[in-house]
């Protein structure tokens, strides 16, 4: 299947990791990530972002080597967080970049033409930026709430969400920031091509059950 197909399919579902993983616990923690990826690849879950920024580069090397062994033969893609070289090498699926990260369009030159490419935005303009640089999709945030207000900023709203989704034309949106069980819908009758989810995707039985529901 090749990347434009991947994306084509709705919803996309999206799970990123907690970000609780320490040099300390890394055992402990590697054990329980690597047993989510597991239960997400079985449940056919699209996209899984490690997203752990306390860890060094050889343990995250380390984690997502494991966690790209578990989806090798399955659908499900395993990105890293800002570390294309990282993800590469782990033979991982691609990278999510941020506005820290490399470009889009670095990253879309200097790797393998079926790595993927996403970018966590927060305006439209950044949005159009990512779409020209040929990023596989975008991650839009926060539409809901969130308990880190002050780092995450105030919430877009849906009618952000179902504006930029009309202006980007199909171009995949994926919606992110206090998604749970009461609002995910909304993100999708709005436009979004899926949702992202920490807390509501880390849950197993949520994933199971978004599986089951949107099971083509």
């Amino acid at each position: 299947m090749s990347r434009e197909e991947f994306f084509d399919r709705k919803p996309l579902i999206y799970l990123i990791t907690e970000g609780n993983a320490t040099a300390e616990n890394f055992p402990a923690e590697k054990k329980k990530i690597l047993n989510l990826i597991k239960i997400a690849a079985a449940a056919k879950i699209s996209l899984v972002q490690i997203r752990e920024k306390n860890l060094s580069a050889r343990l995250v090397f380390e984690l997502a080597r494991e966690a790209a062994k578990i989806v090798s033969r399955c659908e499900t893609k395993i990105l890293v967080n800002d570390r294309a070289d990282i993800a590469l090498a782990a033979r991982a699926g691609g990278v999510h970049l941020t506005a820290s990260s490399l470009a889009v369009e670095t990253a879309r030159r200097n790797f393998p033409p079926d790595f993927v490419v996403g970018a966590s935005v927060h305006t439209f303009e950044e949005a159009a930026i990512a779409r020209r640089q040929s990023a596989d999709f975008i991650v839009f945030s926060p539409i809901f709430p969130t308990p880190d207000k002050e780092k995450f900023g105030a919430p877009q709203g849906l009618e952000k969400l179902r504006e930029l989704c009309k202006k980007l034309q199909n171009f995949p949106v994926i919606a992110l920031g206090g998604i749970d069980e009461n609002n995910y819908k909304s993100v999708l009758e709005n436009g979004a091509s899926g949702l992202a989810a920490i807390r509501f995707l880390n849950d197993t039985e949520n994933l199971k059950k978004l599986a089951a529901e949107f099971k083509n």
